[in-house]
């Protein structure tokens, strides 16, 4: 078990970094020829609903098929997330190019969180106490690939990409 964990976080890193270039292409495209607005139009919604439910599915198998207790931080980072879920697929089912508004709102807050739980994990004091109450340590890593990415690093590139894939989807229904 303890070798499929380590390849999981092995291939959860490449996509973090994978994730953090393309959310790059996403803002360069964004503030030059927007190439990409065909496809943020078409395929924006679908494409971040596909990455939060991906997202919240790897949250639940490293927290009930692993065994690894979420700390008090890391509750706050899923309370961000895992209502987009739902948010996104009545966006999608309506058609409704207004729900990344919420979505960016949410995934602000993910970001602010999970920053400080990167900053406790990488060796910061903490200045707001760690919300676990015992259960689990908030400055505890159970992932560190290539001496850096962590899980709240994670997060905080996937509500980095949210947050970039939201204001591409709005800019382009406005224009």
């Amino acid at each position: 078990m303890l070798e499929i964990i380590q390849n999981l976080n092995y291939l959860l890193a490449l996509g973090g970094i994978a994730t953090i270039i393309f959310s790059g292409a996403l803002i360069i495209d964004l503030r030059g020829a927007q190439k990409l607005n065909p496809y943020v139009q078409k395929w924006g919604l679908a494409l971040a609903f596909f990455v939060t439910v991906s997202s919240v599915t790897m949250t639940l198998i490293y927290s009930d098929v692993f065994g690894i207790i979420p700390c008090g931080l890391c509750w706050l980072e899923r309370i961000a997330l895992y209502p987009q879920v739902l948010l996104l697929a009545v966006a999608l089912w309506l058609k409704d190019t207004t729900m990344p508004r919420y979505g960016i709102a949410l995934s602000c807050a993910g970001l602010i969180i999970s920053l400080y739980h990167h900053y406790i994990q990488m060796g910061g004091s903490q200045f707001i106490k760690c919300p676990a109450a015992g259960a689990a340590d908030c400055a505890k890593r159970f992932m560190f690939e290539f001496n850096f990415m962590t899980f709240p690093l994670l997060a905080a590139i996937l509500f980095v990409f949210l947050i970039v894939l939201y204001l591409y989807i709005l800019k382009t229904r406005t224009n």
